[in-house]
């Protein structure tokens, strides 16, 4: 059996944590180094860093506190927000990152999968998905989930993949931050699609929802989760000795 991850993520703006549901509201929630720091600590098996916004501002993912977050961590860190092209991907792999994550700059030039994945290898490249139901089909939003693109979530993600991308992270809009329980079936829909490594994201609320994850979808690679682990809901070192209990393979 294939051990799972389990990865935090930082949602960062203005050089802060935030966390919403549904991607709106957002609320300040803590200083990102300071919770790097700790999850690296406490038996995270790689941290996602994101800055939500670079992308629908236009600018630029910002550099200084992402570099201060790989100062202190060692466990392997994912990046994105603002990645338009492969010299975003120089920045940010020189800033620390062990991975870069691409959304809207693939959306609006695929080809920078295939350039990246060139470059840097398939294994740097993770594509993120963000997608809601509409009229009954998984949708990719775009820029923060602020712009529906329109295009089937499970077609990108095949695209995205046949291109290069060497791993997805796919975020259920409509699971985030409500902690019901991850979107198994979209997530299924994903996983019997491509034979890439499958990150779940957004609706983790206890414990119970990563053992139902992977028991329900046991090709997922990887559990994600931000609020329930920044508030100290669930604790990383008891979530992973609970799958253990339930014969699901963790890293201890």
């Amino acid at each position: 059996m294939i051990t799972k991850r389990i990865i935090p993520c930082l949602d960062v703006k203005n050089g802060r944590v935030v966390k919403g549901v549904n991607f709106t509201g957002l609320a300040d929630v803590s200083d990102p180094v300071i919770l790097a720091e700790r999850y690296s600590k406490s038996g995270a098996d790689e941290l996602v860093f994101y800055d939500i916004t670079a992308s629908a501002e236009g600018r630029a993912l910002f550099t200084d506190v992402l570099k201060r977050v790989a100062e202190r961590i060692f466990i392997p860190l994912t990046v994105g927000g603002g990645i338009n092209g492969v010299d975003d991907f120089d920045r940010v792999l020189k800033c620390g990152a062990d991975k870069v994550s691409v959304n809207s700059g693939a959306i609006k030039d695929p080809s920078i999968i295939t350039a990246a994945a060139k470059k840097y290898g398939d294994q740097c490249v993770v594509l993120s998905v963000d997608a809601k139901r509409v009229n009954g089909k998984f949708t990719v939003f775009a820029k923060g989930g602020r712009e529906n693109t329109g295009m089937d979530a499970i077609d990108w993600i095949v695209k995205g993949v046949a291109l290069g991308a060497g791993e997805v992270v796919l975020n259920s809009i409509d699971t985030d931050g409500v902690k019901e329980g991850f979107d198994t079936e979209m997530l299924s829909a994903a996983v019997n699609a491509v034979n890439v490594p499958v990150i779940a994201s957004g609706g983790a609320g206890s414990v119970s929802d990563f053992i139902n994850l992977f028991k329900a979808v046991p090709e997922v690679s990887a559990g994600l989760a931000a609020s329930v682990f920044h508030f100290g809901e669930i604790e990383i070192k008891d979530l992973k000795a609970r799958l253990k209990e339930q014969n699901i393979s963790v890293r201890i």
